[in-house]
């Protein structure tokens, strides 16, 4: 890999530039998921029927995953955020055609496009992100998907004031739509050049080739980060709904608690790099799996909306640093770094993308608000795993 044509400005243009993509992302997710029970209303839907409907996300972002590393490969990280863009950019103007028709059917097909633009999105930014983190030779991953919360709180407090005044969420996604098309094809010209994306791990594999699959180490911190994931998306998916249907709270009220979940999150993302620098990753990843399950334990169980307010904060700040730990614990040899990062991004999206939809078919039998409780299993198998994030020894 070649490093003379990196110079410190061109590094820190790119984490500028990988701080926006990550935000910009926060942001179109978010202004999806913080007006969902506009959709369930505005097509007349159970839980579990949008369950499936969010099912079709994650089956096209499942289908995408795999293949993210091969794309990065051939067109880069940059290209690959941009050809992402605009595929997220048209499913989400679908999305608003099809809610104006009141058509289940058209929405599913958009929502399958939607998760394939953002599944190649997310795994082009985690590539870029690991390496520029790699070039400036300190813990900045938290910071990037400190931007990515950021993003969806702004999203989620746009949603909760436009369901206050009233707007429709079809309007709400053409605005967003248009604002990611533009950002996506702009900003990454700031992003490292191609050649800097570790493509092939070790003796010619694809990123997305079986040496990186056959990794012992990669596969658990595979697992651990598909807890840590699958708690962040139940919480970014169903928290707004299980304060409606669990405390009896307004829809706006729903969206301000799940702004707070995002917002507690996006502080401990900002703030946590200098944690992980002194106390480690293995102490410190313990300590936000234990916060999470305090937190969603407290949430569930909560007879009131400050209650349940406290403890969707302490979930945010348990859900925060897993996920771009793992990605950095999956970089920790750059040569293998583009390879196990798709690897484990992969593994992780799995319970992202496709845990919340399971959450809402449990939520036809018990209620969503105590369906959450099925996440606390995974959570404490993160918690127990959690030492396979140290830190390899310098070669």
């Amino acid at each position: 890999m070649t490093t003379n044509t990196r110079s410190t400005t061109n590094v820190r243009a790119a984490a500028v530039a990988t701080f926006l993509i990550f935000g910009m992302n926060g942001l179109v997710f978010a202004s999806w998921a913080a007006r969902i029970p506009a959709v369930t209303e505005a097509l007349s839907l159970t839980s579990g029927q949008m369950g499936t409907l969010l099912l079709c996300t994650a089956v096209g972002s499942l289908l995408a995953l795999p293949s993210a590393g091969w794309v990065v490969g051939r067109i880069g990280t940059a290209n690959t955020v941009r050809l992402a863009g605009i595929v997220a950019g048209a499913a989400g103007a679908a999305i608003a055609f099809s809610l104006m028709a009141a058509s289940v059917p058209a929405t599913a097909v958009a929502l399958f496009f939607f998760g394939i633009g953002i599944g190649l999105w997310d795994v082009a930014q985690n590539i870029e992100g690991a390496d520029v983190e790699h070039r400036l030779e300190r813990t900045i991953m938290p910071q990037f998907h400190a931007a990515f919360s950021g993003g969806a709180f702004l999203g989620a407090l746009i949603g909760a004031g436009l369901s206050q005044l009233g707007v429709g969420l079809p309007e709400h996604l053409l605005v967003i739509a248009a604002i990611a098309v533009t950002l996506a094809l702009t900003v990454p010209k700031y992003f490292l050049p191609h050649e800097a994306v570790e493509i092939r791990d070790g003796g010619g594999s694809a990123a997305k080739g079986p040496s990186a699959w056959r990794d012992g180490r990669t596969l658990l911190i595979g697992v651990v980060v598909l807890g840590a994931t699958l708690t962040e998306g139940a919480g970014n998916d169903w928290i707004a709904k299980a304060a409606v249907d669990g405390l009896g709270a307004s829809e706006s009220t729903g969206a301000l608690l799940f702004a707070l979940f995002v917002l507690a999150m996006t502080v401990m993302r900002f703030l946590g790099g200098k944690a992980i620098d002194k106390f480690g990753r293995v102490a410190v990843l313990r300590a936000s799996m234990a916060a999470a399950a305090l937190g969603l334990a407290l949430f569930v169980f909560a007879g009131n909306v400050v209650l349940a307010g406290v403890g969707a904060a302490l979930w945010g700040i348990g859900a925060a640093l897993a996920f771009p730990m793992g990605m950095s614990a999956a970089a920790d040899d750059p040569k293998h770094a583009a390879a196990r990062v798709s690897v484990v991004s992969t593994i992780g999206y799995i319970a992202f993308l496709a845990g919340p939809p399971l959450l809402g078919y449990l939520g036809d039998q018990t209620g969503i608000h105590l369906a959450l409780l099925a996440i606390g299993a995974p959570i404490l198998l993160a918690l127990l795993l959690a030492g396979v994030a140290k830190p390899l020894p310098p070669k």
